[in-house]
């Protein structure tokens, strides 16, 4: 079995729980209730390379990154230092998120944000847009292809952009044919948690230049964003190298800046 099977495994078990406890019908009226979602796609097509920025505590390939008390508190300072959009790890046993970190970092910033799971359901998708999420994140690698043309119609169809990612050239070219309007190149293999930087080097080609392209993975600093913008990237995204540093702030408006003129 797989990361990324061994990590759908956990996640389904933690959404039947929840399932259990709220109903459909209850987060279909939260969601009734929440602010209109904000354009995901406008908020990457600006000028130059824009910058998603992470909320992220631990990951499957270095454990505890960040303990992140206030997960407002950082988004802020990452919204300050420039960002875009804000990413937001909602998955509990891997990542260390959850649902009212969402909530939270929705109540403190401006931008768009991403909630950022494992989403095999469309429950999962209610729940996103009842925290707040003005995107969503549908992994092809987890999902047969009717389900993720299901997942994208429904995500849009309830106000959010889905944030389709793919790993290898068959996944983008599977991305496209269900509809997918930004598409995110993960250096990360889930099945082995290796990063390549080169894999977005090779499938950002596939992906026609109307799409938003999105570079994951492997961003340490700004030289890595200007290979990532030289190989075609609209936008990318940063967590670890974010939690882990001094002053995340200042390291968003270096990306930024590094973006603005790649």
């Amino acid at each position: 079995m797989s990361v990324l099977d061994e990590i759908i495994d956990g996640v389904r078990a933690d959404l039947a729980e929840r399932q259990a406890r709220v109903s459909l019908d209850e987060l279909k009226e939260r969601a009734a209730r929440a602010p209109q979602a904000k354009d995901g796609v406008a908020a990457l097509r600006g000028e130059g390379v824009t910058v998603i920025c992470e909320v992220k505590r631990s990951s499957p390939s270095k454990g505890a990154l960040a303990a992140i008390a206030d997960p407002a508190a950082l988004a802020a300072d990452y919204e300050a230092g420039g960002a875009s959009v804000i990413s937001v790890l909602t998955e509990e046993r891997r990542f260390g998120g959850s649902l009212a970190d969402l909530e939270a970092v929705r109540a403190k910033v401006d931008i768009p944000v991403l909630r950022k799971d494992f989403i095999v359901t469309s429950y999962q998708l209610w729940e996103a847009r009842a925290y707040g999420a003005d995107l969503a994140l549908l992994i092809v690698a987890a999902l047969d292809q009717e389900a993720l043309v299901s997942l994208i119609e429904r995500a849009e169809s309830i106000g959010l952009t889905p944030l389709v990612e793919a790993h290898d050239e068959e996944e983008a070219e599977r991305a496209l044919d269900a509809g997918a309007k930004i598409i995110g190149v993960n250096a990360r293999n889930l099945k082995d948690l290796k990063v390549d930087r080169s894999t977005f080097e090779r499938v950002a080609p596939e992906i026609p230049d109307h799409i938003v392209k999105v570079a994951e993975s492997g961003v340490r600093g700004p030289h890595d964003l200007i290979a990532y913008a030289n190989a075609g990237a609209d936008a990318v995204l940063v967590g670890e190298s974010l939690v882990t540093g001094r002053d995340p702030r200042a390291a968003v408006a270096d990306l930024v800046a590094a973006g603005a003129h790649p």
